[in-house]
């Protein structure tokens, strides 16, 4: 399910970006059409004619689709990673079927909470940020102890608990929400897709599957040679 849900957002974006001569103008209607905006969703304003695609009784579902839309190739890299990384992991955690309605749960939490913070705002929210937070949050809820590889300053290579590292991210997270109005990127989006994940993956998950792991215990989804060298794997 996590190959299948990166594969859809992939898709979606070389249909709307990259092919046709009119890419640009596709991507922007695209955009207007199944993104969230706030106000239209709040019920301030509605959209022109032209853009209803889903209709005003149903646009709702739009906290849905609009996770599947992205603004450009480096916005849908950056939140496929994340999801490609530890996606598999809260799949193997859930099961196949719970994972895909985990994931669309924790989309439309991101973009109801955004239109929540700003119920005012035109501009349409777009990208799978809220959804991929979500699934952050529950790695970080089931495997904290974890080791991850990150590059520090692009360099060097650090191996780091999931608990530090993600965790840090998390905090990061709520700190840029409560300091920084601006909607160029929704803080608010990330928060509400980290609340619902923090929630659901305890509502969801497999029974014999536990929180906190006390030990480092790798997920069914990788696998492990002697006691040092992990493969992620699918």
């Amino acid at each position: 399910m996590t190959i299948a849900i990166i594969g859809l957002n992939i898709a979606t974006f070389v249909i709307f970006n990259l092919l046709g001569t009119g890419a640009d103008q596709a991507n922007n209607f695209a955009i207007l059409a199944f993104g969230h905006i706030p106000s239209v969703s709040n019920d301030i304003h509605s959209l022109p004619d032209v853009y209803q695609i889903v209709p005003h009784d149903l646009y709702a579902l739009t906290a849905l689709t609009s996770a599947f839309m992205h603004a450009d190739i480096w916005h849908l890299g950056g939140n496929m990673l994340f999801v490609w990384v530890f996606g598999d992991n809260v799949e193997d955690a859930l099961g196949h079927i719970k994972f895909l309605i985990f994931y669309l749960a924790c989309a439309f939490a991101a973009a109801w909470f955004h239109a929540f913070v700003f119920p005012m705002s035109d501009a349409p929210l777009v990208g799978a940020s809220g959804a991929a937070a979500g699934i952050v949050a529950a790695y970080l809820m089931l495997h904290p102890k974890m080791k991850i590889w990150v590059l520090f300053l692009s360099k060097i290579p650090l191996r780091l608990s999931a608990m530090w590292l993600l965790g840090g991210w998390v905090v990061f997270q709520l700190i840029m929400f409560l300091v920084d109005s601006e909607e160029k990127i929704s803080w608010a989006a990330h928060v509400g897709g980290i609340i619902a994940g923090v929630v659901l993956v305890g509502l969801m998950k497999r029974r014999n599957v536990s929180l906190f792991d006390r030990e480092i215990q790798p997920p069914n989804a990788v696998e492990v040679d002697g006691k040092e060298t992990i493969h992620w794997g699918r």
